[in-house]
């Protein structure tokens, strides 16, 4: 028999302070285009410490235009990890470039800053570190790779708003030239869909602007000529990656709760990691001392050979009773269409071994310790 209880590995908190701040917005004069967006894009700087936020419809948005901001092209090489969504990868592809892989660091799960070294040529131009689960990669030494190599670093930051590294914000862009957030329901605070890019760089923050809404622009000092108040150019290409005025709105005020969702997401992990300690079933990351991590995940690993069900059947038992975990990730390089792009198995023998053993659980806000216990037992058991 099936449980009637659910518990989904991620899922949106939202209150009567976040469906207030919509209708507001439904009832005015502005659904997009109008000052909300503003408004969100300067509450992420205040909160991240970056000088320039440019709000967008994905995170994918974001990476997209941050290959253009920064001419990478064909030609190109963009570095970033396997165990990612398709997205980190994707992005270099969408503008012509190659995609390489570093293999991770198996005890976090995020790029090994000796693997992207061993990966640099004189095509590099990028490095894209992927903050896995929520824990900031080792920025200092990526950022010291890059500028002897004389490379552009972006931060794939879509599980890690709220998280820390080294005492600052993820998001600061204290190493790198841009980061970008998702907002996705799953992740850490939501604005449905919706994304953002941070930078300190007044140049990078002027192209994302004009990529993010067809290059338009009516900024005066840039127009060849000015017919009147109604008067627009369009001197670079650009897409349609404008955030509405409802997702900023809901984005405001989710960004107000971020620290009571980071100190409860923290505690779960933390609940979890003391069941699962000590039995020789089960293994987790590990935090670094440089983190302070806003957990958007917690990947269980399950050495199979110590328990008598596949990971199929794990997981099938799992949604039997009520828990819907997910795989983050199957390593990018083994998707068919990096297949034929001549990545083999076996090419990232850490990133494929730390996939045979991962499964996401449940992390969110409103999780109780009773459905923690729950949750944790129901594993225990059918693993025996």
């Amino acid at each position: 028999m099936k449980s009637k209880n659910k518990y989904n590995y991620g899922k949106q908190s939202i209150d009567w302070r976040d469906i207030i701040s919509i209708l507001k917005v439904l009832k005015s004069n502005f659904l997009t285009q109008g000052p909300e967006v503003k408004k969100f894009e300067d509450a992420i700087c205040q909160y991240t410490g970056a000088k320039y936020c440019v709000a967008v419809s994905s995170c994918t948005a974001g990476l997209h235009i941050a290959m253009h901001a920064l001419d990478i092209k064909e030609g190109n090489e963009v570095i970033t990890s396997p165990i990612t969504f398709l997205a980190s990868a994707n992005c270099a592809l969408y503008v012509g470039a190659n995609t390489k892989f570093a293999d991770i660091d198996p005890n976090t799960a995020c790029i090994s800053e000796f693997e992207i070294e061993k990966n640099i040529t004189k095509k590099t131009k990028a490095i894209i570190p992927v903050h896995f689960a929520g824990q900031s990669c080792d920025m200092e030494k990526i950022k010291e790779i890059s500028d002897k190599h004389n490379l552009f670093i972006i931060e794939d930051a879509a599980h890690a708003i709220g998280s820390d590294y080294k005492g600052s914000k993820v998001g600061s862009c204290k190493f790198s030239d841009m980061t970008i957030f998702s907002f996705h329901p799953v992740k850490n605070m939501t604005t449905g869909e919706g994304g953002a890019i941070t930078t300190n760089d007044i140049d990078i923050y002027k192209k994302l602007l004009l990529l993010r809404s067809h290059g338009m622009t009516k900024d005066s000092n840039v127009l060849t000529k000015n017919d009147g108040p109604w008067y627009y150019e369009c001197h670079n290409f650009g897409f349609n990656y404008r955030m509405t005025d409802i997702q900023a709105a809901l984005g405001i005020s989710q960004l107000k709760k971020i620290e009571k969702f980071k100190k409860r997401r923290r505690e779960i992990v933390n609940f979890y990691k003391q069941s699962f300690a000590s039995d020789e079933r089960f293994d987790f990351l590990k935090e670094n001392d440089c983190s302070n991590a806003c957990f958007h995940l917690f990947p269980l690993l399950i050495n199979f050979d110590k328990i008598k069900l596949s990971k199929k059947e794990v997981v099938k038992k799992l949604q039997e009773k009520g828990i819907v975990t997910q795989i983050h990730y199957i390593p990018v390089h083994l998707q068919p269409i990096y297949q034929k792009l001549g990545f083999r198995d076996g090419d990232f023998p850490k990133s494929e071994e730390y996939y045979k053993k991962a499964i996401s659980l449940p992390v969110y806000y409103h999780l109780d310790n009773r459905d923690l216990v729950k949750i944790t037992n129901i594993i225990k058991n059918i693993t025996q």
